[in-house]
């Protein structure tokens, strides 16, 4: 439906760029805390929380998104899916460096899991941020 401006009216939609961008703070925060304690091992409970919490919150974002009725999925898939396969090659060449580096234990399960929350959280927002602003099949009315 188009306003007398020509443009579409606003459509109140659920704060997904929000979450997907809080869960990404918290996992950088995380990882800003780990880098701190460099060269030497750094306390792990302020990190898994952090990533738990972030883990959350993306959680409640991908739950948000998949409830929008009416939404431009295809240009969501075409957006995110090739921001989803530039990310995920650039979280496996960082993994590949913590197992070069030799990071073990939880500390490297941590890390595979910022790197996942990395690589899913970005291509959301920048599919999201597109596809807000998309047709969605329905013929608008003038």
């Amino acid at each position: 439906m188009v306003n007398e401006t020509g443009s579409a009216p606003a459509r109140h939609l659920p704060p997904i760029t929000e979450a997907a961008v809080t869960s990404m703070a918290l996992v950088i925060a995380s990882g800003i805390y780990l880098a701190a304690y460099l060269p030497h091992q750094a306390p792990l409970a302020l990190p898994i929380v952090l990533v738990a919490a972030g883990v959350v919150v993306l959680l409640v974002a991908i739950s948000m998104l998949l409830r929008l009725p009416d939404f431009a999925w295809d240009r969501f898939f075409q957006v995110s899916g090739w921001a989803l396969v530039a990310y995920v090659v650039i979280a496996g060449m960082l993994e590949f460096v913590f197992i070069i580096d030799q990071t073990r234990g939880a500390l490297l399960v941590l890390m595979t899991t910022i790197l996942v929350i990395f690589a899913l959280d970005i291509p959301i927002v920048l599919g999201f941020s597109v596809a807000r602003y998309q047709e969605t099949g329905g013929s608008p009315q003038t």
